[in-house]
């Protein structure tokens, strides 16, 4: 995936890396402003969340939308789900700009796309805000009647089988019993984990969070729990340090600290830099669950509402996570690179596939009509 580059207003320097089209949006009425990427849609239409956030500056809600929405095109090619990425960023202080009038202004810009993007929850974005823009677009997920609503119900799920797949190649067992496992961030997702983790017997979860509410909740959950300060969470001794709360938290002064097997979680771009830090874990004998694909189960439940909502086809295609990352590990040790790496090759992969077979169906149809005529 992308490298890191300068913070720049050069919008026409993406097209050069493969973006298909940017496009900056303002409502004047509501103070609505924010940037749409669309990244790749060779699969099908492109499909990546809407970030709420107070950006310092455009330049730096450019470099966000886009790094995102080229990632949500390598996170829906190796989820096997034939749709393309996208990104939205909407820029303001979602705690003084967010009402109805906002989020349907929003729908409406959304609908005015045409179906080139389908969004859905992510940062400071609730189910709520989904329910206003439905009102105003037929492209938006987490809405109930559509669908199984909150998306992280899957995000859970999948993150949980990647766990065992994870597991599987690492300790070679096929649960977590016996196991310790650190959780850095306790919200909405490691909680929805909760009832899959008590199937196992794991022998002890330390945990850490900034939210108290978040504290309160994971410990009524699990009463044994070692509450531990954030900047302590990385030198727990752990089988398993399950990242699921905000980016580049393994860098050069938090690689160096960790006491674990595997990196399994839901957050997403935890790696600060893919270049330097996958290597840094490959050298510390860590096997890293590339997060893009281990949290997929989101991006899963809204491909399948963009279909038809059907709950077994959905989580049937979120159990698929672990075969997934399986084949993920199969790549890294036949071809000697990082996981990370053998992540993006196997979305690559796909996607060059499938262009290619689109060709050839064209191709054949061409021929098939002139031997026809």
């Amino acid at each position: 995936m992308a490298k890191k580059k300068d913070l720049t207003n050069d919008v026409f320097e993406y097209t050069n890396d493969g973006f298909e089209q940017i496009i900056y949006f303002h409502n004047k009425e509501t103070g609505l402003k924010g940037i749409t990427c669309i990244h790749d849609t060779r699969l099908g239409p492109s499909c990546g969340g809407t970030r709420f956030y107070d950006y310092k500056s455009e330049e730096e809600a450019l470099y966000d939308v886009t790094r995102l929405a080229r990632g949500m095109t390598y996170k829906n090619a190796a989820a096997g789900l034939d749709i393309g990425g996208c990104k939205n960023v909407i820029i303001g202080d979602p705690k003084k700009l967010k009402n109805e009038a906002f989020m349907r202004a929003y729908g409406r810009y959304i609908q005015s796309l045409n179906g080139r993007v389908y969004t859905g929850q992510d940062m400071n974005m609730t189910l709520k805000d989904c329910e206003w823009m439905n009102k105003e677009t037929d492209y938006v997920s987490g809405v109930l009647r559509k669908g199984a609503g909150s998306t992280t119900i899957l995000t859970a799920k999948g993150t949980y089988v990647g766990m065992l797949a994870a597991v599987k190649e690492k300790l070679n067992q096929d649960n977590l019993d016996g196991l310790t496992i650190a959780f850095q961030g306790v919200g909405a997702v490691v909680q929805e984990m909760g009832k899959y983790l008590k199937e196992n017997d794991i022998r002890r979860i330390y945990f850490t969070d900034i939210d108290e509410e978040k504290i309160k909740t994971f410990k009524e959950l699990f009463p044994l729990a070692v509450y531990v300060e954030p900047d302590d969470i990385f030198e727990k001794k752990c089988d398993i340090f399950s990242p699921n709360a905000i980016g580049a938290v393994l860098n050069d002064e938090t690689i160096p600290k960790l006491r674990t097997q595997i990196i399994a979680g839901a957050a997403n771009n935890v790696l600060k830099n893919e270049d330097v830090h996958g290597p840094m874990l490959e050298e510390k004998d860590i096997l890293y669950a590339p997060d893009f694909v281990i949290n997929a189960g989101g991006v899963i439940n809204v491909y399948h509402e963009m279909i038809g909502y059907h709950e077994p086809s959905a989580i049937q295609t979120t159990d698929g996570i672990y075969d997934r990352l399986m084949e993920i590990f199969e790549i890294a040790r036949t071809e000697s690179i990082p996981t990370y790496k053998a992540a993006n090759i196997l979305a690559e992969r796909r996607i060059e596939k499938l262009v290619r077979m689109k060709s050839d169906n064209v191709t054949s149809r061409k021929k098939f009509q002139w031997n026809i005529e």
